[in-house]
């Protein structure tokens, strides 16, 4: 069985984020990690394979500059290889370029299964997916809590708020996991090892296909116009009981249409 895991690689969110000054967009320079929400992805995809007696895993993602320190954490994890798309015309892409990008990629390999996070932690769209989805024409399962393989055929209990949906979709299928769908494995010290010689394709969009157009900044149809510090979170009230608290805490459910 042949998965793919689109993967993110961004900046440490544990360093200051710096934004471009002039078009506000995330600076993503230098080295980029795993996204830990693909984490899930790519654990999955490889227990997937392992229950279907073998088969590839195969990472697909965009980064500027050539990165693959992230990629690299994946590949140690026990992905087979990976495609890197790398190309100064993709600066600026939102969520449908993206897909575009990917899902370009995706074809050059035609996977059983696609696998996604729900969404990155640096964006926070939740739509790239999807997109990806519509845009090889295959169905797509999102919020996945539980993936089983059957034969062509996938089975996801699909998380919602009020617990779990039961879907089956044809295969090859795009689907989304939560963080809750496996425990991601720690790459061993063998594996960091062997993922230094595992394959990684470099392409760029012309190597896809595409157009300088329909990526970047030139394709987006989103833009960001204004960046703003988030308000700061005011004191609660303290509220002393004198035996009349009861009637602060009423008022104040009161107050939100609660009661």
């Amino acid at each position: 069985m042949n998965v793919v895991v689109c993967v993110k690689q961004i900046p440490d969110p544990a360093a200051p984020p710096a934004l471009d000054p002039g078009t506000k967009n995330l600076v993503r320079e230098g080295k980029l990690i795993l996204d830990d929400s693909d984490s899930y992805g790519v654990e999955m995809a490889l227990q997937l394979a392992d229950a279907a007696g073998g088969g590839d895993v195969t990472l697909v993602s965009m980064a500027p500059n050539g990165e693959t320190s992230g990629l690299r954490t994946a590949l140690a994890m026990g992905a087979a290889k990976a495609i890197l798309v790398s190309d100064e015309a993709l600066a600026g892409s939102d969520s449908l370029g993206t897909a575009r990008v990917l899902a370009a990629a995706i074809k050059r390999v035609e996977p059983d299964l696609i696998l996604a996070a729900t969404e990155s932690t640096d964006g926070y769209t939740g739509t790239t997916p999807v997109q990806i989805a519509e845009l090889l024409g295959l169905p797509s399962v999102t919020f996945a809590k539980k993936v089983e393989v059957t034969g062509n055929s996938v089975k996801v209990d699909r998380q919602t708020e009020a617990g779990y949906d039961e879907v089956e979709s044809p295969l090859p299928a795009v689907v989304t996991v939560t963080a809750g769908v496996v425990e991601p494995r720690y790459p061993s010290f063998k594996g960091i090892m062997a993922a230094k010689s595992k394959p990684v394709e470099t392409l760029t969009i012309a190597d896809l296909g595409l157009e300088a157009s329909q990526v970047g900044s030139a394709g987006a149809r989103q833009e960001i116009t204004q960046v703003v510090e988030a308000e700061a979170r005011s004191s609660g009230e303290i509220v002393v009981d004198e035996g009349q608290g009861y009637e602060r805490v009423i008022g104040f459910l009161e107050q939100l249409r609660v009661l």
